[in-house]
């Protein structure tokens, strides 16, 4: 069982906590990493880009001139691609990109994710993240103190001053553990958990 130091906000150790095997001693499958990199990027495309056809467009469907005879290459209609304001060739329509992963591979891919940080000394517990009010400057304080300017933040539940003082920062992002998700994990060089957030991770990923 991996035992990892917790920090209080001031970057102080505190205390120990022993992390569940299950959960952050996994194997490190880069596959499913990959795969639930991919599928969150996919999952958040709009897929509403279009173009119209030459069956789209508006211009007459007639034969612009003869087919022979007026010395100019012969033409079916000033609606095809080769013609200003013609049709686009193969144009794009609107599709969905998103595609599906079972439950067990997004378990086994977030499960290999937390591992990796644990492994390559970016995992940071905090006994609790809090604030009495809202300052944009209590949150890089904190973040100054742990060590992890570029960080992935995640709390237990919700926090309205922390989050009010996080979303200004481009480098950290807050999220709850019910919404951790694997992209964030990798993206982020840090990942900051309160024991909270521990606790509630192993009892859902366990």
């Amino acid at each position: 069982m991996a035992t990892v130091s917790v920090y209080n906000m001031d970057g102080q150790t505190v205390g120990t906590m022993d992390l569940s095997e299950a959960v952050f001693n996994a194997p490190v499958k880069e596959n499913l990493v990959h795969q639930a990199v991919v599928q969150y990027l996919a999952n958040k495309r709009q897929g509403t880009q279009k173009a119209k056809t030459r069956a789209e467009v508006s211009g007459g469907g007639i034969k612009p001139w003869r087919q022979k005879g007026t010395g100019h290459a012969r033409q079916g209609s000033i609606r095809a691609p080769q013609w200003r304001h013609g049709g686009v060739v193969f144009a794009p329509t609107p599709r969905d990109y998103s595609f599906k992963m079972n439950k067990k591979e997004k378990k086994a891919a977030l499960r290999s994710a937390l591992t990796a940080k644990l492994l390559s000394e970016d995992l940071i517990v905090v006994d609790r993240i809090a604030f009495d009010d809202v300052k944009t400057k209590n949150m890089v304080r904190v973040m100054k103190n742990l060590g992890a300017e570029k960080a992935y933040v995640v709390l237990a539940g919700s926090d309205r001053n922390v989050f009010l003082s996080t979303r200004n920062l481009q480098d950290v992002k807050l999220s709850s553990a019910g919404t951790l998700n694997v992209y964030d994990i990798m993206k982020f060089k840090k990942l900051v958990l309160t024991q909270d957030a521990v606790k509630t991770i192993e009892e859902v990923f366990a």
